[in-house]
This record gives structure tokens, sequence and C-alpha cells, in this order.
């Protein structure tokens, strides 16, 4: 019998490797339509390949997976985070899991899932056609199973061949455009516990927040970009943002500043940030943004308006969305092949019987931090297994 994997990116490598684990004898070929496969891998993670996360305080999945939370909630339980960390080391990639949880090969070099993914491939005889782009269901007559493992694509209508009910992709995981150009002047300033949030709705992120000499990035934009992936997109890329400088309540800064107030009476305002969160730089555009000349007041002249002023500044700091900016080389969609249109537990077609999904072509996509490589090692195993069920009843 013989398997087609369209799409030599992780998922479908990860697929191909342990479906001929499971079934020896079947043929498996993986098709990629440039003549380049995993290049994706090699720019994942700055090129350390953010392979998955601990899932260490994620109490919900939805925290971390905005699209197909439920869905992969069951799947875990055929092959979950702790799986995935064990199937790299068993062969050979020692892991290391940062403080942030998120989990890298110990070389720190994205090459390392690349070569482990070729090696396999080539040992276990899976046939890994390059330059072949399948446009039509028909031209797979030949193989028994297909398995769709394309990942995120930019339009509708790149999907169209599948012959599914479609969820329109839109970009997802990245940065904002923001027109303030002294702020820009501040690039590569990072706030470590920065929050941010979109007005009138219920998207909300924290972590470490980026300048950029286009506006925003880091963690905590991206994560906020995922969430409100769909609103974002309606509403052209233009939006109002509150910034939350130290993830803090009103009350909790109003103590800094007072605190601020007692220990530096006579130093100016701008001269002393009340957090060691702050740089100095960046301190004295946000006093200027809300006392202006009077930043350079000293700390015993301030009133409670200007403290309450100081205040609201550095926790609901008021910003518009210009535009959105890519992630470096990444593209992550929201969107793709509807959920509804598979069968929960074997990712199959529900309309093509032996069609399979796996990966970013589905409905199904994640934060920052190694959860969409999770997502794509999840959903391949899953197809895998699937299919040498199918494999062993025929």
């Amino acid at each position: 019998m013989k398997t087609a994997i369209i799409g030599g990116g992780a998922a479908g490598f990860f697929l191909a490797i342990n479906l001929k684990e499971m079934c020896p004898s079947m043929h498996v070929s993986v098709f990629e339509a440039s003549q380049r496969v995993l290049a994706k891998v090699a720019v994942s993670g700055g090129g350390r390949c953010n392979c998955t996360n601990s899932f260490e305080g994620v109490t919900d999945l939805q925290q971390v997976y905005p699209r197909g939370h439920r869905l992969m909630k069951r799947l875990f339980n055929i092959f979950g985070p702790a799986d995935a960390y064990r199937w790299f080391e068993q062969r050979g990639v020692a892991l290391t899991t940062q403080s942030d949880h998120c989990v890298f090969p110990r070389s720190q070099n994205a090459q390392t899932i690349i070569n482990l993914f070729l090696s396999e491939a080539e040992r276990l005889g899976v046939e890994v056609v390059t330059g072949r782009r399948i446009g039509c269901l028909k031209d797979l007559s030949d193989f028994d199973f297909v398995a769709v493992t394309t990942g995120g694509q930019p339009r509708t209508e790149a999907l169209e061949w599948l012959e599914q009910p479609v969820e329109p992709p839109v970009p997802s995981l990245f940065s904002f455009s923001i027109d303030d150009d002294i702020q820009h002047a501040l690039m590569g300033t990072v706030v470590n516990c920065a929050s941010a949030m979109i007005p009138a709705t219920k998207w909300r992120s924290s972590g470490p927040l980026l300048i950029t000499h286009w506006g925003m990035s880091g963690p905590c934009i991206l994560r906020l970009s995922s969430y409100a992936a769909r609103h974002l997109h309606d509403a052209g890329y233009h939006s109002p943002l509150v910034v939350n400088w130290l993830d803090l309540r009103e009350t909790e800064v109003l103590l800094l500043i007072t605190e601020a107030v007692h220990r530096h009476p006579h130093k100016l305002i701008t001269s002393v940030s009340p957090s060691p969160a702050l740089t100095t730089a960046l301190w004295q555009y946000l006093m200027r943004k809300a006392l202006a000349q009077r930043a350079n007041a000293p700390w015993d002249s301030l009133n409670q308006r200007e403290m309450n002023r100081m205040v609201n500044t550095l926790t609901n700091d008021n910003y518009l969305i210009t535009g959105r900016a890519p992630f470096k080389d990444e593209f992550v969609t929201c969107g793709g092949v509807s959920l509804k249109a598979v069968n929960s537990s074997t990712l199959e077609s529900k309309s093509h019987p032996h069609l399979f999904f796996a990966g970013e072509v589905l409905d199904i996509d994640g934060v920052t931090g190694g959860f969409n490589f999770q997502a794509a090692w999840t959903t391949a195993f899953t197809v895998a297994k699937a299919i040498d069920d199918k494999y062993n009843i025929l």
C-alpha cells in the first residue's frame, strides 16, 4: 500500500517517519512543491527551533491555542508534549527547557532537528520528491492514503483543491506598526513584564514587550496578535492599543511612585525610575507623555493630579495600531480546513475517506513559544496512527 504526504514541512516529515515505523512495508512519499524541504524549521525560533513547550502554568489550552484548543486537548491523550519530548531524545536529540518553559535542542541549532528528520526518513526508506506541486486530488488516485500537511496558506483559493469546508485564513503572530517616531528611537528596548490589550474586547496578553523601529513586538504583542487575529483583520489592522508597562494594578503603581517621592525628594523625576523594569530612556519618554515639561521637576513637587497622570500613563498607555508587520520569516495563519470537516479522533476527512490533515493546514494555531510545533507533532502522530489502524484492518 502507498501513502502520499503533501507538504515537506515539519508535520509532513514527522508523520512520514512515524508511519514508516508503524508500517514498515508501507510505501510513503513526501511531496514538496519547492526545491527545499523543512525551510520553515530552519528559521523557527531565531534559527534555534523552539520545538515544543513544557506547558507548565497552562491551565486552559485556550490560553495557548486560540483556535483548536478543544481538539488539541483530546489529541494530547494520543500524543502530548511529554511524548514529543521523549520522541526527540530517544532519537538522539538532547533537549533543554528554558525558564520560560520553551523547549529547544540543546545544540541551540534548528539544523539538529532538520538533520534528524532527513536521516530518519532516509533510514526508513521514505521517498522525498521536491519540486512537485499537487493541485488536484485526482492526481493522487494511485495512493491508498493521502495526508495533507501543507501548512498555513495565505489565501482561501490555495485550499480549494482539497474540496473541504475552509475557515478563511488570516495572518496570526505578527508585530504592530505604531506611528510614534519618538518611541521608535527607543528601538531595542525590552520590558520583561508588560501587558497589552485591545480596548472594548476580551483580548489581553502579558509578557516581554519589545519596542522596534516600526512599533511593538515581543511575546506580549505576538500573543495578542494571535488572540485577536480575526478581530484585527476585520478592522484592517487599525485599532486602539493599551499598554500596561509594569503589568501592575493602579494601586501598586501609585505605591511605587509614592515610595520614589520619599526616597528621592530632591531628584528630578526623569532621573529616577521607580521600577528597574523600565530603562532610563523609556521612563523619560513615558514621563514626558504624562507630565510634559513638568517631567523635569523634582519628585517632592508632584501634586496628586500629576501622580494620577503618571499612574495612568504607566498602566493605561494608549496607542493606535496602524498596520501589521511580519514576524521575521515565519508565517502562521488563523484558519484552514474546518475542524468540523474532520473526524476528531483520526483527522480523516468526513467527506473523502482515506484523506487526512495534519499541522497548520487545519484551523489550529498557537501562540509563540513552541505551541505550533507541538500541534504539528500531535496531529501528525494522530494521522500516522489512524492510517496504521486502517492499514491493519485492510
